[in-house]
């Protein structure tokens, strides 16, 4: 029985496979299983790692399935102790797969462990070091574009980046997987989410190095995904008080999405009204996936507990270098600040 499953979603990225599947070979030093879900490739992926890879498990699917669906029907096949998830266009180093399992065979109360994810073209500099996570929602790489020496203790985050990461397997299955609906973004933050409810801890693991090729790049549904997941996640993982009480601040996290929508993604804003949409029409669903999820939760784990792991602050300088992203640091923050210190005043539940 191996120790871990690798579990990787592909979908037309055979040019990436080239690097990704002879590192991974290369790299890890114990038993481990290495699992390919293709969502319906057209460039030959699949017959590339069936020729070229034996060894890798290969699952075709016949039409695109997502990370997430794609994800699960992986899991059901693996064998491993440890799920671990990697992006299809990462180069890993050797030893990534044992420090993320050692640092959650040496905390019990560890669920989830991520890498420290260089990027690929400047491996200088920080792709991600786990995600931060906003406490409206939002959720925006940690570290990004900083030196790679920066954080360099292991230590607790927000959530996981879904670029790599491992999960305990019977986590994985008792939490019923990533939610499918996600389809594409913010399935890692829902993940770490309700891992945190079940009373787990998410865990950055800076030996553990991966590179990433990582652009911040803008499909004609990214935002409408992001934000729809949003919606989703706040919806399932917080109490009807607590949304209430951060009215305020996601009314203002609104209208940050709603500028950063028009000014870097405006061909595509009906996404903002489409997300809206969607969750307006799937409230029957969106409140079944609510009970499913609180069913998790463990009497001891409150949403101020939620809160208290999410920051305040917004990376504007990721997504403006500009003096428009400083200008918005200068006067989003200290009110972001002051309505999460009132929030976390009113909440202990």
């Amino acid at each position: 029985m191996p120790l871990a499953s690798v579990i990787i979603v592909n979908h037309n990225g055979r040019h990436y496979l080239e690097q990704c599947l002879p590192s991974l070979l290369c790299a890890a030093r114990i038993e481990h299983e290495i699992i390919l879900v293709d969502n319906a490739s057209t460039d030959d992926s699949v017959s590339y790692v069936q020729q070229s890879f034996p060894r890798v498990r290969v699952i075709g699917n016949q039409a695109n399935l997502g990370f997430a669906q794609g994800c699960n029907a992986a899991a059901q096949y693996a064998q491993g102790q440890y799920l671990a998830f990697l992006n299809p266009d990462t180069v890993v180093k050797p030893g990534w797969l044992e420090a993320l399992i050692a640092a959650l065979e040496a905390d019990p109360k560890a669920g989830l462990a991520t890498s420290k994810i260089l990027l690929l073209a400047d491996p200088e500099r920080i792709n991600t070091c786990g995600n931060q996570v906003h406490y409206t929602g939002l959720t925006l790489c940690r570290g990004l574009g900083m030196a790679h020496d920066a954080f360099p203790h292991q230590e607790e985050v927000s959530a996981v980046s879904g670029a790599a990461f491992i999960i305990r397997r019977d986590l994985f299955k008792s939490l019923g997987g990533f939610d499918e609906s996600f389809f594409l973004y913010m399935e890692d933050t829902d993940l770490s989410w309700r891992a945190r409810l079940a009373g787990y801890r998410c865990i950055y693991v800076p030996s553990s190095l991966v590179l990433h090729d990582y652009t911040l790049r803008f499909g004609p549904l990214k935002t409408f995904y992001q934000e729809r997941n949003r919606y989703l996640m706040l919806l399932k993982g917080l109490r009807w008080p607590t949304l209430l009480i951060l009215l305020p601040a996601l009314l203002l996290a609104e209208a940050v999405t709603w500028g950063f929508t028009l000014l870097r993604d405006r061909p595509h804003w009906r996404n903002k009204i489409q997300a809206y949409g969607w969750i307006a029409s799937h409230w029957r669903e969106v409140m079944e996936k609510r009970k499913q999820t609180q069913r998790v939760r463990k009497v001891k784990v409150r949403d101020r507990d939620l809160l208290q792991h999410c920051g305040y602050r917004l990376a504007y300088e990721q997504l403006d270098t500009g003096s428009l992203g400083r200008i918005a640091r200068l006067v989003l923050d200290p009110l972001f600040f002051i309505l999460y210190q009132l929030a976390l005043a009113l909440i202990w539940w």
